[in-house]
């Protein structure tokens, strides 16, 4: 098992400090806080603020805090109206979307459908189930003020699961003009239609982004479920608190100078647990898969033969003892698509599983042809769920004989840097690592990171188009059993070409105070509408 590398008490005393003077600073605002005010510590801090330009978690938080969908999961995983209804032709070639009445933008305008048109195809250019969408699309057009109509070539039956996936990039509305920005640029504004408007005055990246609730949202009738139903804001501000060293977080949240702490360290449990006030449960029961990425553009991973080597160097119980540490909330699991699952298969997967591969990737490595070229590796030290992977990998890679550049950073510069694809002598990388939630990865059109799209595709440009072939043949799969196979199939030639390594899953709780009431679970949390705080 590896430990986490412990810093000495002098470095660890000044980071507390430093700490307790943002919490400070992001507390006195400069705007005073009328109403009922919600003080959260989120996973990351915030900075980038387009939620079609990253696939990075916290930038989806933000999107469901000012942005709205056409449709939404509920908790049953059936697809329910948000912004619009739908209907289907008989020939299954045509879904007639018609907006609600009473949709604004947060500067007054109405929303219209082509509005609508034009955010679908800007996430759909990105986005691997938008993409796939896409490649059985005819047209997609506004046929008057409120209707979207999508006409498809063939029959596709994941057309609302596609346009209403819960998590990473969502296919969130914004206004034309915004959602006419390229997707690899990031959008001048932020205006939406959703339950809060963003605070641009006082966003301040690194420390606090803030957010109002919008007085002219119409929420749905229905009660909320998931990201569906009515999103109804009870109280009137939140704010987003960066604090980077857990303790002071765990303190603000004992002393209830915050409301709510997403992530909560593992080792703090039993103190929180012991803290009545407080609440703590995992919001997102589906839980997240933790993963290891490489480059395929540069030396030394274009070669199969050295990522097979890292491949076979690394396991996922070391991985997970370190990110984890406890059985309650870690599992070993060697399936791309998520263990329990309808998808779910270990082919492939053995020594990450067993734990048996180093004796296999040192001579691997030595037959591969690598030249010792150094692994660039990004490694966040400001999220607690990031940690542990990146100097673990190290390690083992190191044993394998690999040589390891561990290059220490912050989660959004690693955000930032993971699409560029300079070599790693010009600010590139050769590895990094990310978690997803198991909706973002639970079959082969979601799993974003399974593609082989080449530099078309996510981060590290995987080039496979037998990869490609099989999911066009998932979709088009007549019965379950068919898709499970081809499910297996993929996974297969994943695992042989390391398109990515999945090293296990974990769930992650979440604490707050007892004086917030209606907090939501599901895959894509936290969610602020629903929740009330007493004072």
């Amino acid at each position: 098992m590896f430990k986490l590398m412990r810093r000495g008490p002098r470095a660890f005393a000044s980071k507390l400090a430093l700490s307790v003077v943002a919490l400070s600073t992001a507390l006195a605002s400069p705007v005073l806080a009328a109403g009922k005010t919600i003080t959260a510590v989120m996973h990351s801090d915030l900075r980038i603020i387009d939620p079609i330009f990253t696939t990075a978690y916290i930038t989806r938080d933000h999107g469901y805090m000012i942005y709205d969908t056409l449709v939404a999961p509920d908790s049953n995983f059936k697809i329910q109206p948000q912004m619009a209804d739908w209907k289907i032709s008989d020939d299954k070639l045509t879904y007639t979307f018609t907006l609600r009445d009473g949709l604004k933008w947060h500067d007054g305008a109405p929303v219209t459908a082509e509005d609508c048109v034009a955010s679908l195809k800007r996430w759909a250019a990105v986005d691997g189930m938008g993409q796939k969408l896409l490649d059985f699309t005819a047209s997609i057009e506004a046929t008057d003020a409120k209707t979207i109509t999508l006409k498809l070539k063939e029959p596709y039956g994941l057309v609302l699961d596609s346009i209403g996936k819960p998590s990473s990039r969502v296919a969130f509305m914004m206004p034309k003009r915004l959602a006419e920005t390229p997707p690899d640029k990031q959008i001048p504004e932020q205006i939406g239609s959703g339950p809060f408007k963003f605070v641009q005055s006082e966003f301040q990246p690194g420390v606090k982004a803030v957010y109002v609730k919008n007085n002219d949202y119409m929420p749905r009738k229905e009660p909320s479920s998931w990201t569906s139903g009515g999103k109804v804001v009870k109280v009137d501000r939140v704010e987003w608190i960066t604090m980077p060293d857990s303790q002071t977080a765990v303190n603000a949240l004992q002393s209830g100078d915050i409301d709510f702490m997403e992530n909560l360290p593992y080792d703090m449990l039993p103190l929180l647990e012991a803290n009545k006030e407080i609440t703590i449960e995992v919001s997102n029961k589906f839980g997240f898969q933790t993963l290891g990425r490489m480059n395929f553009l540069h030396p030394p991973f274009d070669n199969v033969k050295v990522r097979r080597a890292a491949f076979l160097a690394i396991n996922q119980k070391d991985v997970l003892d370190a990110l984890v540490g406890n059985a309650k909330y870690q599992k070993i699991c060697g399936a791309f698509f998520v263990c329990d699952t309808p998808f779910a298969t270990e082919v492939g997967g053995e020594t990450l599983v067993k734990g048996n591969g180093m004796a296999e990737a040192k001579k691997a490595l030595a037959e591969s042809g690598y030249d010792g070229t150094p692994i660039v590796i990004m490694a966040p030290g400001d999220v607690t769920t990031l940690k542990a992977q990146p100097i673990v990998a190290a390690q083992l890679l190191r044993e394998a004989g690999f040589k390891v550049d561990l290059q220490a950073t912050d989660w959004q510069t690693v955000v930032s840097r993971r699409a560029s694809q300079k070599p790693p002598k010009e600010g590139g990388w050769n590895m990094f690592f990310t978690n997803w939630v198991a909706a973002d990865v639970s079959n082969p059109i979601a799993n974003l990171s399974i593609g082989g799209q080449g530099k078309k595709g996510w981060f590290g440009w995987a080039e496979n188009a037998k990869i490609e072939k099989l999911k066009d043949d998932f979709v088009r799969a007549a019965s379950l059993d068919d898709q499970k196979k081809i499910a297996a199939d993929i996974q297969k030639e994943a695992y042989e070409q390391v398109i990515y390594i999945p090293l296990g899953q974990y769930l992650l709780p979440s604490g707050w105070r007892k004086s917030l009431t209606g907090v939501l679970d599901g895959p894509a949390t936290p969610l602020f509408w629903n929740v009330d705080k007493s004072e």
